[in-house]
């Protein structure tokens, strides 16, 4: 049996791990052959393949981005459609697809499987947002990045007494700024399943300033103030229909400025949470659904993505993985906020 993988949307530590999990299984224990798909869909699309022998993926689990490259290529789109793929894989011998990737990579894969493809899913996306998998790869890596340039952060903000804001990746969820947030010690952390005045964050920084402190936010790209309708996004939108989001820390700094008259300064994390080596935890995830995705083929669970459920890899269908968002509830925000402002005891903040 040949079989084609890809990987497609945003880049995310722990792809390869993917693959290399994927790829030994599948040689090893079943006699599978594998070929990757160049640059995500558009590989599909145009029939672009490599060959992936065991030797290529010899010590890639620690390596960051993909082996394959990706691309934000909407399959349905500029020449391509079920029809186009079915004939590339029958040409190129590929029995079955494994799809690597976030909402909008497993979204067109659903729409693939119901024309009659043989597609399974592995979920991939820093921003932990797929409802049907308790956490994916890449996010662990990403609030560790994240922590790491905001404790950088604290320490000009101390040095310097100002208003320090990390704009942090997550989309329309605010499970990177809640954990990145929490475990930085920030004085507001700002989601968007929260809506916040521009009062209430000034009001905590104020009582983080008043108490000798440099007052640290940590902002989710999609916060919405209560005052703004929608996430702040000037990049139009990415290929799926989807906005670019990104800035609202940057609108946030000078208001803050403005109303407490503490000096502020914004800084926008971006790509650099996606770069770099995967952590310990998303490399050994990364290789368990890899192994678990060679379990879906063998079995044609066409149709279904593995996915982390406690400490075991289920399967489960593209309707469940993309039934809604997983957002952060409302427990775990007040968690955090008991350590916002003032609110945290004397020395624990």
């Amino acid at each position: 049996m040949k079989i084609g993988i890809l990987t497609s949307g945003g880049d995310c530590p722990g792809l390869n791990a993917v693959i290399r999990g994927a790829v030994l299984k599948g040689i090893a224990i079943h006699g599978q052959e594998f070929v990757g798909f160049r640059d995500g869909w558009r590989g599909v699309v145009e029939g672009d393949v490599i060959d992936i022998p065991r030797t290529m993926v010899r010590g890639i689990a620690k390596q960051g981005g993909t082996i394959l490259g990706t691309s934000r290529t909407n399959p349905f789109e500029n020449g391509g459609g079920p029809d186009v793929i079915k004939a590339h894989m029958d040409r190129l011998g590929i029995d079955a697809i494994i799809a690597i990737g976030g909402e909008g990579t497993l979204a067109a894969a659903k729409r693939l499987t119901d024309a009659g493809l043989k597609i399974v899913g592995v979920p991939k996306t820093v921003d932990n947002d797929l409802d049907a998998t308790d956490y994916t790869f890449g996010f662990d890596t990403a609030v560790q990045i994240a922590t790491e340039a905001i404790d950088r952060l604290r320490t000009t903000g101390e040095s310097h007494h100002r208003c320090m804001i990390a704009e942090v990746m997550g989309r329309h969820v605010g499970w990177i700024a809640l954990h990145a947030g929490m475990a930085a010690g920030a004085h507001a952390i700002l989601i968007p399943e929260q809506k916040v005045s521009i009062e209430q964050i000034t009001e905590w920084v104020q009582e983080a300033h008043d108490r000798g402190r440099a007052p640290l936010i940590v902002v989710a790209e999609g916060f919405v103030p209560d005052h703004m309708e929608s996430p702040h996004s000037e990049r139009g939108l990415d290929t799926f229909g989807r906005p670019r989001l990104g800035g609202i820390a940057d609108q946030l700094a000078p208001e803050i400025e403005a109303r407490t008259g503490i000096e502020t300064r914004a800084t926008i994390l971006g790509h650099i949470q996606r770069g770099g080596v995967p952590s310990a935890f998303d490399r050994v995830l990364a290789t368990r659904l890899g192994m678990a995705a060679i379990d879906s083929v063998v079995e044609g669970r066409w149709g279904t993505m593995v996915a982390l459920k406690g400490t075991e890899i289920e399967h489960v269908g593209f309707e469940a993985a993309l039934g809604k968002l997983k957002t952060v509830p409302q427990n775990r925000y007040d968690e955090a906020a008991v350590l916002f402002g003032q609110g945290a005891l004397p020395g624990h903040d």
